[in-house]
């Protein structure tokens, strides 16, 4: 189940509520909430994103703040892994480095713990493999700060991973991992 069928796509989409004009006019949000609340729909998800990376050899999942948490923590118990947070400037209580992105209007800046993938890596001579989830990718500059922040601390990002893709993403450029999108809209 590496690609969802058309009725399987029609049903998780149709379980996230769009908000018109939130959190300001022009926008259309997506909101997750109703995914999250629906079992039936959450569990064909997680089953679909199982299926899919359960053969990609992954040592970690990472997942954005905070959204990001719910979907990688979820998958990275089902493929038997551990899970990473990459969280907004200040959030993490240990050693971190950061990574700045722009906003529309100004820069963020996401962190991670300089060991969050541990010491050495997978092994010795081979980084860990990571596989970084987020639930929704519009401009790509939260995700490509993060995929960089897993090879500032040794590891290897192997490929992205978003429930929604808002249309014909232009912030590609910046993310080196392959990008999966479930649903594209």
């Amino acid at each position: 189940m590496k690609e969802l069928n058309h009725e399987v796509r029609e049903f998780i989409l149709s379980s996230i509520r769009t908000i018109p004009d939130f959190p300001k006019p022009g926008i259309q949000f997506k909101d997750i909430t109703t995914l999250l609340n629906n079992p039936e729909a959450f569990r064909t998800l997680m089953n679909h994103l199982e299926a899919r990376y359960k053969e990609y050899d992954l040592d970690y999942v990472a997942g954005i703040d905070a959204r990001g948490f719910i979907f990688g923590a979820a998958l990275a118990d089902r493929l038997g892994i551990g899970f990473v947070p990459v969280r907004k400037k200040g959030k993490l209580p240990s050693t971190t480095v950061s990574e700045k992105y722009s906003l529309e209007y100004g820069f963020d800046e996401v962190e991670i713990h300089i060991d969050a993938f541990g010491e050495s890596g997978r092994y010795e001579s081979e980084p860990a493999r990571v596989l970084l989830i987020d639930d929704l990718i519009a401009t790509g500059g939260t995700a490509a700060a993060a995929s960089r922040l897993i090879g500032k601390v040794g590891a290897q990002c192997v490929e992205c991973c978003f429930i929604l893709e808002l249309g014909a993403l232009k912030g590609r450029e910046g993310i080196d991992a392959p990008i999966y999108s479930v649903i594209t809209i």
